[in-house]
């Protein structure tokens, strides 16, 4: 099997923030859009604008900063694609703070115990540094799932109703993880109209049924091609296609 190697300059253009010219740092995607920036450029950029820096579009008329979230999807491809950039902004941060005379955040401060102290397996056997490692792991799991996913970037949703033989959701309005997916959807349809089954249904974009494993930005890049939020989706009883 052939691989082919890309090299980091030919990507450079989907991982570098358009305000700053530098590698995302805390990426921030506009939820209009979808264009990502880092988060400090974005939120200088935005108190005097309302527009995407990239595209013109209007965010929003009068709080622009509300239509903006976190793209840690994103920022991990970052991390992972450019060597040591996550550490050297680790450390400028607790270099920032220290000069103000500021407790290191939480966020930060983790990052730093977690690459201070790395277990010498020669001094302190394999043992001991295979325990470390995964105390740590389980302590970013834990992190990650007090969260909810609120970090995540978001995505506003409408759930209309297009059949007669199903009612319409009481609250019809969300907004929830981009990486939430269209099972999710069905599974809460399903719970707030108590239907035996979420299999018992389909959810349409543009009259077009999606696959389950579908995640709601794939949805708004591929079905729904940017168009103004919210985000429109149909449900209906799942019909059996000869």
């Amino acid at each position: 099997m052939l691989t082919r190697k890309i090299k980091l300059w030919d990507i450079n253009a989907h991982i570098t923030c358009r305000l700053c010219s530098g590698y995302l740092i805390d990426a921030t995607t506009v939820t209009e859009c979808l264009h990502t920036f880092c988060r400090s450029c974005l939120v200088k950029y935005l108190e005097e604008n309302n527009t995407c820096p990239t595209c013109r579009i209007v965010i929003h008329q009068s709080h622009p900063l509300q239509y903006i979230g976190h793209d840690r999807t994103m920022q991990d491809i970052v991390y992972k694609l450019v060597p040591g950039l996550q550490e050297a902004e680790m450390r400028r941060q607790r270099q920032f703070y220290h000069q103000l005379g500021l407790e290191v955040p939480g966020d930060v401060k983790g990052e730093a115990g977690s690459t201070k102290q790395h277990p010498d397996p020669h001094r302190n056997g394999e043992a001991k540094a295979d325990e470390s490692s995964h105390t740590e792991a389980a302590e970013e799991k834990q992190e990650e799932d007090s969260d909810y996913h609120r970090s995540d970037e978001q995505v506003s949703i409408c759930l209309e109703c297009n059949s007669s033989k199903l009612r319409g959701l009481k609250r019809k309005w969300i907004r929830c993880s981009a990486q939430a997916t269209v099972l999710h959807l069905k599974k809460f349809i399903a719970k707030k109209l108590n239907l035996s089954s979420f299999n018992e249904l389909d959810i349409l974009c543009n009259e077009e049924i999606l696959g389950k494993d579908h995640t709601l930005k794939f949805v708004v890049v591929t079905r729904w091609r940017f168009k103004k939020a919210p985000l429109l989706l149909h449900y209906r009883p799942k019909m059996d296609l000869l």
